[in-house]
Formats: structure tokens, C-alpha cells, sequence
């Protein structure tokens, strides 16, 4: 009540232009949604005061980041301790041996003098991190275990050199189902007020490949485009092409002659702005699905996946649309000749 108008007003626009990831980012390992084994492994080490090196890996939106800041802020009893016990550096802006050397190992090797327990260094994209970085953190590990803890997150657990990874315990975050993702989406769009349909439910969960940030960011970006949040506003949005327009070139590529189905393709990529990549995809999905030969199947999706290999080095998506075409136009003769 002591609060006046104006400030009142200032933090209510702030807490507005909030994103939804950070706006509705989990403060307590009770609000993570997924993982519960990691978290009840975590929070005894915590209850112990037994946490060791750790090391999470896994695809991006899964909770990794999320789950050790909440884990910290529990350990150190708030907000407040964890910003002067933990130190939080992002390896993919402050990668190099500099940083190893001088921030990470000043910050290891300082005691706080109100704040007793161990300190918490968070390196998070550690998997950007230069190997010449990487065998330095080796030997700052091992020299301040008596009074710091490391935990190290990435996407891909191979580009950690094994060094590192034999100092860890690993833990893996796999991809969110569509059940947790469902709870948690409709909880943010009933907070928010969204108008959201079942159908927007399907497709940003589908659109989602079990990536959290994803899933909320599709949500607002929907929201602030359209009144309402149904299939096609959040395929629009996403700009991933609509089930119904791949169903269509689908069709054309099994029944059309060459030119016909190349047309219709190239037609559909200028006039929606779908990109070839993105069609393969779904086709990929609608192929495997497909009761086709075996022979038929492995020659249809290894002549896909070299299109794929070939669009990723930034090739002309025009002559790749023609080689999409004739692969399928060679499937369906190895079906007719079957």
C-alpha cells in the first residue's frame, strides 16, 4: 500500500515485458515439471551436504539450467545468498583459458565472510568451451573441491573432453512429453489469458519436439499476433508449413508427373515462404509411416537425406525441389516394377 502509483505501475509494465521463459522460469525444484528421479537424487546430496562435480546434458528446453539454479537457491537458503555464492558465466560469450584462469579461479579461491558452505560455479554451454579451456577447468576442479562445486551443462555430452567427464556425476534431461508439456502450457495460457484452442494445443506441441522454451515462446508470439490461438495462427507464426499444404505436396509427389508436382512444390515454397528443409521433415515423418517396400523406403530416404545433407550447405532450393521430385518419381517406378 506504501508503494506509490507511478512505481506501482513501473514494476506492473516490467513484469508485462517479461518473456514467458524467464516470466514463468521454475524458482523451486517442486515447480520443474520433469525429471523427477534427477531431482530427488539432487535434493538428498543437498539435504546430505554431499553435492558433487556435476554435469547435465541433453537437448535445449529440458529444464538443465532451471533445475541447478533452483537446486542452488535451495542449498543456499535464497536469492539473496545464491547471487554471492554461485557464479553463473555462460561458456558461449566467456569461453577462453582467460576466463578459466582469472574469473572462474579468483571466485573459486575467495571464502565469503558471512556466508558459510561451498561455493557453486555454473558454467552453462560448456560444450562451446576451447579444449585449452577445458584441461585448465581440469586442474581448477580438482585444486578447489574442498571449498567450490562445478556444474557443467550442455547440449551434446561428446564435445566435453573425457577428463572433465570422468570429475562429474552426468546426469541426462530427455526431451519433455506431451503430457508435462500439455499441464504446463495450458497453466501459462489460462494465467495469461489466452484464447486458446485444442487444435492450438496440438500443433504447438507438436511443433515442439519436447523443447519447453520453445513450446512458451511459440505462445507468445502467437498470442501477441492473433486474438486466437488455434492450428493455423500458430503454424503462421512458427512458420513451419500446415499439415494440410504438406498432405498436399505429399499427394503430388506420388500421383503427379514430374513436371507437374515440381510446380506445385516450388509454388507452394514462394507463395506460403516454406523452406525445403522444413517440408522434408514432415515428409520424412509421413514417409516412415507409410507401408512402402523396404527397398522402396531405404532408397526414398537416403536420396531425401542427401537433399537435406546438400540444402544445409546452402545450395539452390529450386534444383534441390527437382531432385526431391525425382526421387519420389524413381520410388514410385521401383514400386511399379515390384
Amino acid at each position: 500500500d506504501d508503494i506509490p502509483k507511478k512505481k506501482q505501475k513501473k514494476i506492473a509494465s516490467s513484469e508485462i515485458q517479461l518473456p514467458f521463459v524467464e516470466k514463468y522460469r521454475p524458482k523451486r525444484l517442486e515447480d520443474l515439471v520433469a525429471h523427477d528421479d534427477i531431482i530427488s537424487i539432487l535434493t538428498k546430496f543437498i539435504d546430505n551436504d554431499s553435492l558433487p562435480h556435476l554435469l547435465f546434458y541433453g537437448p535445449p528446453g529440458t529444464g538443465k539450467t532451471s533445475t541447478i539454479v533452483a537446486a542452488a537457491k535451495r542449498m543456499y537458503g535464497g536469492s539473496a545468498a545464491y547471487s554471492s555464492m554461485a557464479l553463473e558465466l555462460n561458456a558461449s560469450d566467456a569461453r577462453g583459458i582467460d576466463t578459466v584462469r582469472n574469473q572462474i579461479k579468483e571466485f573459486a579461491g575467495t571464502r565469503q565472510l558471512f556466508n558459510k558452505g561451498i561455493k557453486l560455479i555454473i558454467l552453462d554451454e560448456a560444450d562451446a568451451m576451447t579444449n585449452d579451456a577445458q584441461f585448465a577447468l581440469r586442474r581448477i576442479i580438482e585444486k578447489y573441491t574442498k571449498n567450490a562445486r562445478f556444474c557443467l551443462i550442455c547440449n551434446y555430452v561428446s564435445k566435453i573432453i573425457p577428463a572433465l567427464q570422468s570429475r562429474c556425476t552426468r546426469f541426462r534431461f530427455s526431451p519433455l512429453s506431451r503430457d508435462q508439456i500439455r499441464d504446463r502450457l495450458c497453466d501459462v495460457a489460462r494465467q495469461e489469458d489466452c484464447n486458446i484452442s485444442e487444435g492450438g494445443i496440438e500443433a504447438i506441441l507438436s511443433l515442439s519436439g519436447g523443447d519447453m522454451r520453445r513450446v512458451l515462446n511459440l505462445l507468445q508470439s502467437t498470442a501477441m499476433s492473433f486474438e486466437t490461438i488455434d492450428e493455423t495462427s500458430v503454424y503462421l507464426t512458427s512458420g513451419a508449413p500446415l499439415p494440410s499444404d504438406i498432405d498436399t505436396i505429399t499427394n503430388s509427389l506420388f500421383n503427379d508427373d514430374f513436371v507437374k508436382a515440381y510446380e506445385n512444390l516450388i509454388t507452394m515454397c514462394s507463395t506460403k515462404g516454406y523452406a525445403m528443409a522444413d517440408i522434408l521433415t514432415d515428409l520424412t515423418t509421413i514417409v516412415t509411416t507409410m507401408k512402402l517396400p523396404s527397398g522402396v523406403l531405404a532408397d526414398l530416404l537416403d536420396g531425401m537425406s542427401n537433399i537435406e545433407y546438400r540444402l544445409a550447405y546452402g545450395t539452390d532450393e529450386k534444383i534441390q525441389g527437382a531432385s526431391l521430385v525425382g526421387v519420389f518419381i524413381k520410388a514410385r517406378h521401383l514400386i511399379q516394377v515390384a
